[in-house]
């Protein structure tokens, strides 16, 4: 059994020392405050479906850097990339846009259980639209039509399945979206379709390894 570290293969017994390591920290400090804290990548991909349109918004590639205190706690950034998506806007006009994750403050979490065994992590982003366009016709936005408040999205690690500190894991969640504004004349169309619960976002990273 192997795990990838720095770019090379390492046997199970060296990953599992990356665990130790985290084991054997002291366990006072705070991510933002601990020198001692390990700075760790992982490569992310996902996605995420907006319930009001049933839509797919594709979460990544990217790679989320985070730094892990003594007591599991971490904080980081997970930027993410614009991706397009596309829906029938009341169920018949084609419809399709850019989404773009603007970030608010750095992304939080904790690694828990008895051996950092669980994670979750809370990130926040508005949503800026750009490039729409309804039946093939574009519609102009605005280079400011996005969520007037950041978006609060949280994820953790499923009830029936382990976060591995070297493999990585799955990571899931429900998240709102709240309020659009300057979408000039389309911000009520906007409020109209997209706001609301139960959106959901899956995440999975993996290749975890030490970074400087």
């Amino acid at each position: 059994m192997t795990a990838k570290l720095f770019g090379r293969t390492l046997s199970a017994a060296a990953a599992v020392a990356v665990g130790f390591a985290l084991l054997a920290m002291p366990t006072s400090a705070s991510a933002a405050t601990d020198p001692n804290a390990l700075n760790v990548a992982y490569d992310v991909s996902g996605s995420s479906t907006i319930a009001r349109t049933g839509s797919v918004v594709k979460l990544g590639p990217s790679v989320i850097n985070v730094a892990i205190s003594s007591d599991g706690s971490f904080t980081g950034s997970l930027p993410l990339p614009p991706t397009k998506t596309t829906f029938k806007a009341l169920g018949l006009l084609p419809t399709t846009a850019t989404v773009n994750f603007v970030p608010v403050g750095p992304l939080t979490g904790v690694l828990g259980g008895p051996v950092y065994n669980t994670l979750t992590s809370t990130a926040n982003y508005y949503l800026k639209l750009t490039d729409v366009s309804v039946g093939g016709i574009p519609a102009f936005v605005g280079n400011y039509c996005q969520t007037i408040l950041p978006v609060k999205i949280a994820v953790s690690s499923p009830a029936n399945q382990d976060f591995d500190i070297i493999n990585g894991g799955v990571l899931s969640g429900t998240y709102s979206i709240g309020l659009f504004a300057n979408c000039g004349l389309t911000t009520a169309a906007i409020d109209l379709l997209i706001p609301g619960t139960g959106n959901t976002a899956s995440l999975q990273l993996s290749n975890g390894r030490l970074v400087s």
